[in-house]
């Protein structure tokens, strides 16, 4: 058995959306399609029938995520305050059908949810509820029985709901709150901010350590308005840009300093009429899939120097 270009593309495409959403790191889901298509196609050099490369692809590429949760466990517990998924940027608005399907399975607050969930737990949830794969092809893939595979989807389904409630949200108030967020940001208009956020809202920064970040996750509308101006007076004090964009499917910007390096990608949670939570991820080993680097140190140094001289 041959496959074609476009085939393989396809399969490709499948295997990394499985995989990302598993391990929300760009370059790891990478390296696990990368894998998983070395393993096809040393399967179909021996001349070994294959009766669907999709759902074989589908089982190793599973199985590898889950290893690899398993081995970075330790890591991702030890790792430098909130942790944040590697952002998926587009700079273009894409197909309206698409971009529904992405906020609804691959926003920031999403994975971070299931960052919380066993790896089993994560991979019945995507394949079943993203995927629709049948329980009966589930439990073939994990090697386990149908029945755990449905005990494995309550309980992953159940922690989900209590985290993160769904709420039905159109692509025009995406925008409509999206728009007014970054317009009262760039004004420093608090009062018009606080409108658009609900009362609950968090804001979660990503540093890992290796850049500026908030220590702690920051809750209410009114201590994330402040926060959020005074980050955008800090950019216009070292010269920085905010360019919106579409952000694991959703709303976001990338903010740049004055010489165009990146220093934070910021993905807006909409849900129920008002922006329910901001991300904020600065990590550079987060930031370098989508462009040049910047500094962020460097950048508020900058506005240190001018204010003292």
């Amino acid at each position: 058995m041959t496959l074609d270009t476009e085939e393989l593309e396809a399969l490709r495409r499948r295997a990394f959306a499985i995989s990302y959403r598993m391990l929300g790191s760009v370059s790891e889901a990478e390296d696990v399609v990368q894998e998983a298509l070395i393993r096809l196609h040393r399967v179909l050099g021996s001349g070994e029938q294959i009766e669907s490369p999709r759902a074989y692809l589908a089982t190793v590429a599973t199985r590898l995520a889950i290893d690899h949760l398993r081995s970075a466990r330790v890591r991702r517990e030890q790792y430098v305050g909130d942790w944040l998924p590697e952002p998926l940027v587009e700079a273009g608005e894409g197909d309206p059908a698409q971009r529904a399907e992405m906020i609804d399975s691959l926003s920031v607050a999403f994975l971070a949810v299931l960052e919380r969930l066993s790896p089993e737990q994560r991979a019945v949830l995507l394949l079943r509820d993203v995927f629709d794969y049948g329980y009966d092809e589930i439990a073939e893939i994990l090697d386990r029985t149908q029945g755990s595979v449905r005990q494995l989807a309550v309980r992953a389904r159940r922690h989900v709901r209590e985290q993160r409630p769904r709420f039905e949200v159109s692509r025009q108030q995406h925008e409509r709150l999206a728009s007014g967020f970054f317009a009262a940001v760039e004004r420093g208009d608090l009062q018009a901010l606080e409108a658009l956020l609900a009362e609950d809202v968090v804001l979660r920064g990503d540093g890992g350590g290796k850049a500026p970040a908030l220590g702690h996750s920051i809750v209410g509308r009114t201590e994330v308005a402040r926060t959020m101006v005074a980050w955008a007076r800090l950019g216009q004090g070292f010269g920085g840009s905010v360019q919106r964009v579409t952000v694991n499917g959703g709303p976001g910007a990338l903010v740049r300093d004055s010489d165009g390096g990146l220093l934070a990608v910021w993905a807006l949670d909409v849900a129920d009429g008002a922006i329910r939570g901001v991300a904020s991820i600065v990590n550079p080993d987060k930031l370098r899939h989508i462009a040049t680097v910047g500094s962020m140190r460097d950048a508020l140094a900058s506005v240190r120097g001018r204010g003292s001289s």
